[in-house]
């Protein structure tokens, strides 16, 4: 399986809304499997690829259960599946955490157990900053995509981002590179312009595109589908599928990643 971890320094940025159109993107362009993993408590994104709200399943309560996580994968569409978080209590999540720092290999161990097919996506969904889930993530990742916003809050934490992969990616011989992406572009705010110039400059060809801010993103949040399908010409979904041929593009020019659990 190839991973690729979603991450951000900061809330508020897009992140989840990435992962979900990024999701459908893939197993579209792709054809492989794609596995959607919600390590975020808040347990946005089976929501957004359409899972019923009422389901109280994940991850969360299969790992304090000891059961295995193929029994809470949902399959969406066609080749594209989530595990969500699921809905615990702050008592349960906070044993959930003490799990996760007891087990260092606790994400490796659990994706392997999976036996997901060799050129499966797994698409790892995490909290903004730096969190047990996170670091987790970024241990197993092959690719690590940094959604920023093109505004000084994100410019700023740009450092600690790189400072987390530089931790917990780049000593390992399996992982690839880390990759940026720009989320809700405002093409007339000339701050905006000027940051994303910015970090053109500093991160070159790995920022991997731009996502224009676009009201059919939010119109197809509330209607609970993927502004893929929603708007299907919209500047956001161009965006979207240009982001993901470029990774796609990326992981197969890659070789094989050796799984290390």
């Amino acid at each position: 399986m190839r991973v690729l971890t979603i991450a951000s320094a900061k809330g508020g940025v897009g992140k989840t809304t990435v992962t979900e159109s990024l999701a459908v993107a893939l197993a579209q362009h792709t054809g492989r499997m794609v596995l959607a993993v919600d390590l975020d408590p808040q347990n946005a994104l089976a929501l957004h690829l359409g899972l019923d709200p009422q389901e109280l399943r994940g991850l969360s309560r299969a790992s304090l259960g000891g059961n295995h996580w193929r029994d809470v994968c949902f399959e969406c569409r066609p080749g594209l599946y989530v595990l969500p978080f699921g809905v615990v209590t702050e008592e349960d999540r906070t044993a959930l955490e003490a799990q996760i720092t007891e087990q260092p290999h606790w994400l490796a161990e659990r994706l392997a157990a999976l036996d997901l097919p060799e050129d499966a996506l797994v698409l790892l969904d995490t909290p903004p900053g730096p969190t047990a889930y996170g670091q987790q993530a970024l241990q197993v990742a092959h690719w690590v995509l940094v959604v920023m916003l093109a505004d000084a809050g994100s410019y700023a934490t740009l450092p600690l981002m790189q400072r987390l992969v530089q931790t917990y990616c780049t000593p390992r011989a399996d992982f690839a590179e880390a990759l940026y992406l720009v989320n809700q572009f405002n093409s007339a705010r000339q701050l905006s312009q000027d940051i994303l110039r910015v970090l053109r400059e500093g991160v070159g060809d790995s920022l991997i595109g731009v996502v224009h801010n676009d009201e059919a993103v939010a119109e197809a949040l509330a209607l609970g589908t993927s502004v893929l399908d929603h708007a299907p010409q919209s500047l956001a979904r161009n965006d979207i599928m240009n982001c993901a041929a470029a990774i796609a593009q990326r992981m197969q020019a890659a070789p094989q990643p050796r799984w290390q659990e």
